[in-house]
């Protein structure tokens, strides 16, 4: 079986070369075997774990939550409760950071729309930025 190089393993997963050694470097992924030159050599298996751990991160998933997450997968016949409250997290994560977007969002087209279009010491937008008691939400 050919032995994947470093290059070709961050290629075919998606994952940056320097990215693949961090994960590395932090156990998330075993350290590959090496060739006679002392260049790491990955298996499929490799390439799998990586494409899983980026997903994961895609989704906004922390490091150690991925690292509970591959630990479970590593053992396919446990209970996938663990998984569940992992993405349930996740999933309120997101909710929460929806509803602060969206008043972001209202805020700062309250804040456009009040916009002359004058000069600077007339801007709404400056106004606003300036005294942050003209903002019509509170942020957290």
């Amino acid at each position: 079986m050919k032995r994947i190089t470093i290059g070709e393993a961050a290629r075919r997963s998606g994952v940056k070369v320097p990215t693949v050694r961090y994960y590395e470097s932090i156990g998330l992924l075993a350290a590959p075997s090496r060739s006679e030159g002392n260049q790491r050599a990955f298996e499929p298996a490799d390439i799998s774990r990586l494409t899983f751990i980026r997903h994961a991160r895609e989704l906004g998933f922390e490091i150690e939550a991925i690292r509970t997450l591959l630990t479970l997968q590593d053992d396919p016949n446990q209970s996938c409760a663990s998984a569940d409250a992992i993405a349930k997290a996740r999933l309120i994560e997101v909710e929460q950071r929806i509803r602060s977007l969206t008043a972001l969002k209202a805020e700062l087209e309250i804040m456009v729309e009040g916009c002359g279009h004058g000069r600077v010491d007339q801007c709404r937008v400056i106004e606003v930025l300036a005294d942050h008691g003209q903002c019509t939400h509170t942020h957290h």
